[in-house]
């Protein structure tokens, strides 16, 4: 798969994006302004799609990449247009908003993407291999030296130090870690009993990084460190990152068409609200670690304007929009759920 830097992407959308808080106002330009907030893991394509949306229609996305636990508590409350999670809102949350605002949630899955677990090895450079019970006994704190027998034993041609590892991961609420503990809880019985699943667990090791552009930031710049991202922040950050096991027995990298292997498995039992875990999925291209990320979008929308707004934004994303997954290191989606989210725009009121 190739590698190219996202840097300047970030650096060039950053200048075109406007950072403000949540209002329900047009701008000071008379142009309509969008305001959402939630979900880093998809921040790479959504500043993409906010800032060609733009040009194209004049109409400003104010997007404020906080993390999923943040953006599923600002739906709560009501404060803006829309969220997005990498983490379906759970039963009693969506409880919270109809009991609120008396307006159900409609979670629109985007794309997919890849969570991978980059590491911080000189000595080692690309192609570190991680089996599932070595992975999670890493962040269980169970295995604590790189050159440990278990890690050896799958990298048989690499420099392992004698170094203490250096666990990573985030310290806000996080859809991304949803799908790693996800993951985790269904290939280890201990780290199910123990942790557990969700958008914060408590970690039995490791530093906290804010953001999975913190995270990405602590493994480049601690060495002997490892920590889970999504693949794009990786790839911006030039990571090494590891190559998985997976459920059928085979070492596979992370790319579109090992995550696109991994939701092939989901379509046949997709639930009627798309809320959905494809992580460690059958088949042998599968990509372990793979998960949708959704736009949480009220059901009804009180201005018109912005209604009609944004569900012609939801349709041009599922069509034209996916065009920019693959360069932007994730997934379209199948053509069978795209349709099934064009039916879901469609009950926006």
């Amino acid at each position: 798969m190739k590698r190219i830097t996202l840097f300047s992407l970030f650096i060039f959308v950053g200048s075109m994006m406007i950072f403000s808080g949540c209002s329900n106002k047009t701008n000071k330009s008379g142009k309509l302004k969008i305001n959402g907030a939630g979900a880093t893991f998809p921040y790479v394509i959504y500043s993409k799609w906010f800032d060609v949306y733009h040009q194209k229609t004049g109409i400003e996305f104010n997007y404020q990449s906080i993390g999923s636990g943040g953006g599923v508590r600002q739906v709560i409350a009501g404060t803006v247009d829309f969220g997005a999670s990498d983490a379906p809102m759970k039963d009693s949350e969506i409880k919270q908003v109809k009991d609120k605002l008396g307006k159900d949630i409609l979670h629109i899955p985007t794309v997919m993407g890849a969570v991978v677990l980059a590491y911080n090895l000189k000595s080692v450079g690309k192609g570190l291999k991680l089996t599932p019970s070595v992975l999670s006994d890493i962040f269980l704190g169970k295995i604590k030296k790189w050159n440990d027998k278990r890690i050896k034993s799958i990298n048989k041609d690499k420099n392992l130090p004698n170094e203490n590892i250096i666990v990573a991961h985030r310290s806000d609420g996080s859809g991304t870690t949803n799908i790693f503990t996800d993951y985790l809880s269904k290939v280890s019985k201990e780290w199910k009993e123990k942790v557990g699943t969700g958008k914060a667990v408590s970690w039995p090791a490791g530093l906290g990084g804010k953001g999975n552009e913190g995270v990405a930031g602590l493994v480049k710049q601690t060495d002997r460190t490892i920590g889970y991202v999504e693949l794009a922040y990786a790839v911006q950050n030039n990571l090494n990152y590891a190559i998985l096991q997976n459920k059928a027995g085979y070492f596979v990298d992370a790319s579109f068409n090992s995550v696109s292997a991994a939701a092939e498995g989901s379509l046949a039992t997709l639930p009627e609200d798309l809320r959905v875990s494809i992580t460690n999925a059958d088949g042998k291209d599968s990509y372990p670690i793979s998960g949708f990320t959704w736009l949480l979008v009220y059901s009804k929308i009180d201005n018109k304007q912005k209604k009609d707004a944004i569900v012609n934004f939801l349709n041009w994303a599922l069509t034209d929009g996916e065009k920019y997954a693959e360069s932007l290191y994730y997934a379209p989606l199948p053509k069978k759920v795209v349709e099934l989210c064009k039916a879901k725009v469609k009950l926006i009121k």
